[in-house]
């Protein structure tokens, strides 16, 4: 299988998307009533769970709420995706909000940053670490800054057999032995579905220590 190629690029210095049928897909209706759900090859994006956060503390061995120093969160996640030619191109930007406990003078904080391919939900596939500086002004005890990446997938790891794209498309009528049977039922039909469905993640790239702390606050 064509492996996936992880493209990042810096644009400036929430949960996991996990519906493989549903990503990215429009409702068409037909004719007689039905509804036709296209699939499309652009993965989702998404922040996974608890890594959207950080918390930094001073000192940084407390977990006391009185020594928070610094809380950041990634919001208004956007993507854009061209399914043209032999490649899936998906960008994806952000915006990191931060605010500090202490405003006395100018400070830049460096946070890390991650975003990874997934493949059938579960096999991260590619990942790459990127960097966002965040930059307080003397006063002012928040600060915003955006970052972003750029994934490529080869269009042939997201196409569906032709047996089993018949199997999902095949009309089915009222009185088929198999009308009210989910294809999806189907295992040789759900392990294609999810071998060519892929999710775009980003978050920031935590310590042990930082993610467990946002699991269990």
């Amino acid at each position: 299988m064509p492996l996936t190629k992880l493209r990042l690029s810096h644009l400036a210095a929430p949960a996991l998307a996990a519906l493989a049928l549903a990503s990215c897909a429009t409702d068409d209706i037909v004719e007689d009533g039905g509804v036709v759900i296209t699939r499309s090859a652009c993965p989702a994006v998404a922040i996974p769970a608890a890594t959207g956060d950080v918390t930094l503390f001073d000192p940084p061995a407390s977990r006391d709420a009185r020594a928070i120093d610094v809380v950041a969160y990634i919001t208004n996640v956007r993507s854009q995706c061209s399914e043209s030619g032999d490649s899936i191109v998906t960008s994806a930007s952000y915006t990191v909000n931060a605010r500090r406990r202490d405003a006395a003078g100018a400070r830049e904080i460096i946070l890390p940053t991650f975003t990874t391919m997934v493949q059938g939900g579960t096999s991260i596939i590619a990942k790459r670490t990127s960097r966002v500086a965040l930059r307080f002004a003397e006063g002012q005890t928040r600060a915003t800054t955006t970052g972003g990446a750029t994934t490529q997938v080869s269009r042939s790891a997201t196409t569906l057999p032709a047996t089993v794209r018949a199997k999902l498309t095949r009309r089915r009528k009222a009185g088929d032995v198999d009308a009210a049977v989910d294809p999806m039922t189907d295992p040789e039909v759900r392990t294609a579905v999810s071998r060519a469905s892929f999710e775009m993640l980003v978050g920031f790239q935590l310590t042990p220590e930082q993610l467990a702390y946002n699991a269990t606050r």
